[in-house]
């Protein structure tokens, strides 16, 4: 059986590097304080991660930010922890079709949504969240940088290790997009 996983996940990235070449969209041109909507793209299989997004989201509401968030679960039933959260929606492996690409209506209402920033939370290279990812139409993509094939993805990479805490990952992110444009960082 697990031959045949590889051979449809390969499948599987081959069709989405054709689909990803064909994407148009704006690219971003401001900086945090110009972010108006984020979209998260989350490896749902690190439920420990949901505490700091939920405390993220509420700190960019505070800040009349737009917060999204879709996840990925490899399981049939989603934990309790994660359901019936308005601004989440979270794809299971019913919601995927034979090559684990996503087909729900959930996935493709946010690859069509025009977020300003898209941040991909998916450490563990999840075939679903790259392929969210590589089709949404937001300005700026962000992610974690690695040394496989996916940097196609991204439009800035952030340089941590797979086990950081996804707060040390949000806080470089926030750092560097404060930094994005801003006049008392350029040097005359």
């Amino acid at each position: 059986m697990e031959l045949f996983r590889k051979i449809r996940l390969k499948r599987g990235m081959s069709l989405l590097r054709k689909r990803a070449g064909d994407i148009k969209r704006n690219k971003f041109k401001g900086n945090l304080a110009d972010v108006k909507s984020i979209g998260i793209v989350w490896d749902a299989t690190r439920t420990s991660d949901f505490q700091y997004l939920a405390q993220f989201h509420q700190k960019m509401q505070e800040k009349g930010v737009d917060v999204k968030i879709i996840g990925y679960y490899p399981d049939k039933i989603l934990p309790d922890r994660i359901t019936a959260i308005r601004y989440l929606s979270c794809l299971k492996k019913n919601d995927l079709n034979y090559f684990y690409l996503p087909t729900s209506e959930e996935a493709e209402n946010f690859i069509k949504t025009r977020f300003d920033v898209l941040i991909d939370v998916n450490f563990n290279d999840l075939l679903p969240l790259q392929y969210i990812t590589a089709m949404s139409v937001a300005s700026l993509k962000i992610g974690l940088f690695n040394e496989g094939n996916n940097s196609y993805l991204f439009d800035m990479m952030i340089d941590l290790n797979k086990n950081s805490k996804i707060s040390d990952y949000f806080d470089h992110i926030l750092h560097y997009l404060e930094m994005i444009n801003n006049p008392a960082y350029i040097k005359n």
